[in-house]
């Protein structure tokens, strides 16, 4: 069995350690076993690390049923090398997880809410609250006690024990093992079962940042970052505000009311485009209605209207135009959409007569006695369908009364 050095020093970032083997997976990925390892496996929702073996590059490592598995790039031979740990990854995720006990532990202390899920990114990193809300005020109470903890420089200790042992500790949940149960102590403040590598104490963890929080199903999510990843993110967040000043022409104290009179400014536009629309569409309608009414038909081919456009178009031409039979084509690169229907006194049923169009460009669609919609494939170009639909109109309809 591959002894773990990482439980013995987690702050170890180079070591020597002999190839036992090499094997490939049931995936047909390459793996060495050493006799002993800093490198941590995935688990606990902490990362692996990565590094080399000599010269050879470790990717992934994971502990299968017992075995401390390297994932390599290359094979290597079955002797000894000197094994580097990349250690910014490894502190980085020492101090995430740090950062996440604290955090948990402040939630539970002032609220009573307990975590329920834990995930490391590369990026971020988030709790599950067994919580239905949660306010601003909350989590800076949550955030200030944590980083009041930090400030504190308390430890953070390991500690092997059994399954008896464990009553004499104030845990914050039940332990996921009963054997080689591994706590993690931040004296007089947190007590839990953990597997994962963390600092010498808290103050190494530098500082806690809430970041936002939603609802992901019965949970409250939280996302956070720890320790360099604050600076990481104040960089990048005044990168932004920096480069939106000139932008907005408000200095970074007015950005947020700049914003706000953009947005309003663009829902102003959004609702009177909307407006527009409504009236051109409308007048389109009283123009088509005039020009079909000596033949009580119309027909429209269009290129720019989507088929939102073109029902609204069939409902006022149905609505006015009395007597009218309709038929509406929009023809894209792809796909042609058709609209047709009739007014009150109209002779022909719309949905009759899509169900003879739709078959010609293996179409879809449906609808009622007085509209109906449906599109296809552009096996012809908008004018041949015209054509072909009202071939079909006439079977059906009375030729002294509409007239093509």
């Amino acid at each position: 069995m591959t002894k773990k050095l990482f439980y013995i020093d987690p702050y170890l970032k180079e070591f020597n350690a002999k190839v036992l083997d090499v094997k490939y997976d049931e995936n047909g990925n390459l793996y060495a076993v050493l006799d002993q390892t800093a490198f941590y496996p995935t688990g606990g929702g902490q990362p692996h690390d990565i590094g080399t073996i000599g010269n050879v590059k470790v990717t992934d490592v994971q502990e299968i049923n017992g075995e401390i598995r390297h994932y390599i790039e290359a094979p290597v031979s079955l002797e000894a090398f000197v094994c580097k740990i990349d250690w910014n990854r490894r502190f980085d995720h020492m101090q995430q997880h740090a950062g996440q006990h604290i955090l948990t532990a402040a939630f539970e202390e002032i609220f009573g809410l307990k975590t329920v899920s834990f995930h490391l990114g590369k990026e971020l990193c988030t709790i599950d609250l067994a919580a239905s809300d949660l306010t601003e005020e909350q989590t800076m109470k949550v955030e200030k006690r944590a980083n009041d903890v930090i400030l504190q420089n308390k430890p953070i200790n390991t500690k092997w024990v059994t399954k008896e042992e464990l009553s004499s500790y104030s845990l914050r949940k039940e332990t996921s093992v009963k054997e080689n149960i591994r706590l993690v102590i931040i004296p007089d403040f947190d007590y839990n079962g953990c597997g994962g590598t963390h600092p010498k104490s808290t103050g190494e963890v530098a500082s806690i940042k809430i970041l936002s929080w939603e609802k992901q199903r019965n949970h409250i999510r939280v996302s956070f970052v720890c320790g360099n990843r604050v600076l990481s993110q104040l960089h990048e967040k005044q990168r932004i505000l920096t480069s939106l000043n000139p932008l907005l022409n408000a200095p970074q104290n007015g950005l947020e009311h700049a914003v706000k009179q953009l947005l309003d400014k663009e829902k102003s536009l959004i609702k009177e485009l909307e407006n527009l629309k409504e009236k051109l569409i409308q007048q389109e309608a009283e123009e088509l209605i005039s020009q079909g009414s000596e033949q009580n038909l119309i027909t429209a081919i269009y290129y720019d209207k989507n088929m939102q456009e073109l029902q609204k178009l069939a409902r006022i031409i149905a609505e006015k135009g009395e007597n009218l039979v309709f038929l509406l084509v929009n023809e894209s690169e792809e796909q042609l959409q058709i609209v047709c229907g009739k007014g009150k006194n109209g002779e022909v049923s719309a949905k009759e007569w899509i169900a003879i169009i739709l078959p010609l460009i293996n179409g879809k669609g449906g609808g009622n006695e007085f509209l109906a919609q449906g599109g296809g494939a552009k096996h012809m170009r908008g004018e041949e369908l015209v054509e072909k639909a009202l071939t079909c109109l006439e079977s059906f309809v009375n030729p002294h009364q509409n007239t093509v």
